[in-house]
């Protein structure tokens, strides 16, 4: 089943992320951590669907996205900075792995931060973030999507690792970086982010001795 919503508003979060916004539909139901596929109704991008992370909380009257523009791909996300209120677009039904499965240890690369903001705004407000750990691995500070969020966050515990020269951790996010961060002990690793970082992530967590049935990302368990 599909949804056709219009645009209600967008706005910018950092230089090249921005907030979208929707009202709910009644019947649009889904887990924090869930995607969607989403379709621009503009000519020429009608079948050209992809998939984002619902950011909002289930029940809630707004539908909120942040999605990370890539001008230079010259694809969805570029068409997506131009939107304007009004504009429709289509979501499918929720779909996705990451969804919460308890307290523990959460890898995000850039985009890949999307499934974690809804699923840590909901233990915030329910069991409490008190066992959670996020790591958040960017190219730059700037780049940091929701900086100050998480840092408020009650009991969010936060490391942020960049590539560039700055007062933060250096990348990148390996084995040696998860070393004393994640072991047998891990109650659940949750990865999210480019292929690379999650498959070099998921092989460093289970060298350390977490088991793989506590690790969550989108290809399931």
């Amino acid at each position: 089943m599909s949804h056709t919503l219009p645009l209600k508003e967008i706005s910018d979060v950092t230089h090249d992320t921005r907030r979208l916004t929707f009202d709910r539909p009644r019947d649009f139901e889904f887990q924090p951590g869930q995607a969607t596929e989403l379709t621009l109704m503009r000519d020429g991008w009608r079948d050209e669907g992809r998939p984002f992370t619902m950011v909002s909380m289930p029940g809630e009257p707004l539908l909120e996205f942040v999605i990370k523009i890539y001008p230079e791909h010259d694809g969805v996300t570029e068409q997506i900075a131009t939107l304007t209120p009004g504009e429709n677009v289509t979501l499918s039904d929720p779909f996705g792995a990451i969804t919460d499965h308890g307290p523990g240890t959460f890898v995000a690369g850039g985009a890949g931060i999307t499934p974690f903001i809804a699923l840590l705004r909901s233990r915030a407000r329910t069991d409490g973030a008190e066992d959670c750990h996020l790591i958040f691995a960017n190219k730059a500070e700037r780049d940091i999507i929701l900086r100050e969020d998480w840092e408020a966050m009650p009991g969010l515990r936060t490391t942020f690792v960049t590539d560039a020269q700055d007062d933060l951790p250096d990348g990148p996010v390996d084995r040696d970086f998860l070393d004393g961060h994640v072991g047998p002990d891990t109650p659940h690793l949750y990865i999210c982010g480019p292929q690379g970082l999650v498959d070099a992530v998921r092989d460093a967590a289970k060298s350390l001795g977490v088991p793989e049935d506590r690790i969550v990302t989108e290809e399931g368990w």
